[in-house]
């Protein structure tokens, strides 16, 4: 039987979210130096029609543990423009929505975000040894010195720390789980009970024909965004060819070419990673038209601004 991939967000979510004990041990696995934590409730264990279908939104879970910490936990197949900042805004506001007004900041429990990555965030080569990243609020001069505990992000680069064997015994697990789940021979050689448990539940649901169903919609939704970038990116890639011909024809062809391509990537960079520096402005201005040409072609794959420009 087909085995349903568990880093659908759709498919991640009835894993866990029906399941407060697995819930509870990808938890501890992550955050191994924190005593371990029991889930007592998921807030957001059901899945609405609509977001199945829309392309831009992330299934993410909201629970907490036997001491009121909430948890924001979230597969992630794909990375969005300004991601640093949407994931710091929805961890601030998972915090704040603790309060209503006139309530004693006191009451205020942490937060902790946990969003495992199918994909490299952090990509320079003095960043490739590690894929297993906590941010929390920290002096920048003295770093051993936390302001509180009212904030955590755990980051987890699945491929990279997959290639790595990075990560405790349990998180390992858990990797290898996310990212080799249709292999038998590797599966067997896990003997840690949760991920053994985790790995019968998607058994379980790619055997449910209404899953099966639902788990297909959102792969649709998510192969359809993809789609979208890739039309956006050939699309600009026309356009600024056109641009550039009506141009060459009053101000010289490869001169107005190289200008609409530059103004067109220029559109296209903002939308997936937002406004450009001086810098890179410059850049696109002084370019020539195959280095944009290739640049265009790399906004869909980079997983960061710098990627589309690395080597050029």
């Amino acid at each position: 039987m087909h085995l349903l991939d568990p880093k659908n967000d759709f498919v991640f979510k009835k894993l866990f979210g029906e399941a407060p004990a697995l819930l509870a041990a990808l938890i501890n696995a992550v955050r191994s130096a924190e005593p371990p934590v029991t889930v007592v409730e998921v807030f957001n264990p059901r899945i609405a029609p609509e977001e199945l279908a829309g392309k831009y939104i992330v299934l993410d879970l909201l629970a907490q543990d036997e001491q009121s910490r909430r948890y924001n936990i979230e597969m992630q197949v794909r990375r969005y423009r300004a991601w640093s900042a949407r994931s710091a805004y929805y961890l601030a506001r998972t915090l704040a929505q603790q309060l209503d007004g006139g309530d004693d900041y006191e009451l205020l429990k942490p937060v902790i975000g946990i969003h495992l990555l199918d994909f490299e965030l952090f990509t320079t080569p003095e960043q490739q040894g590690q894929a297993v990243w906590c941010f929390e609020l920290r002096d920048r001069s003295q770093p051993a010195l936390k302001l509180g505990d009212e904030l955590q992000l755990n980051l987890i680069e699945l491929p990279k720390a997959d290639r790595l064997g990075a990560g405790n015994a349990a998180l390992a697990a858990w990797v290898a789980f996310l990212e080799h789940w249709q292999e038998e021979r590797r599966m067997e050689q896990i003997d840690y009970p949760p991920v053994q448990q985790a790995l019968q539940r998607i058994r379980d649901l790619s055997a449910d024909e209404e899953t099966r169903r639902l788990a297909f919609v959102r792969e649709r939704a998510l192969r359809d965004e993809r789609s979208e970038l890739r039309a956006a990116r050939e699309e600009g890639l026309e356009q600024g060819r056109e641009e550039g011909r009506e141009e060459g024809r009053e101000e010289g062809r490869e001169e107005g070419r190289e200008e609409a391509l530059s103004a067109m990537l220029a559109k296209l960079l903002i939308r997936r990673f937002g406004p450009l520096s001086p810098v890179i402005q410059a850049r696109l201005h002084q370019a020539t038209a195959e280095q944009l040409e290739l640049w265009t072609d790399r906004i869909l794959d980079a997983p960061d601004l710098e990627a589309v420009f690395r080597h050029q």
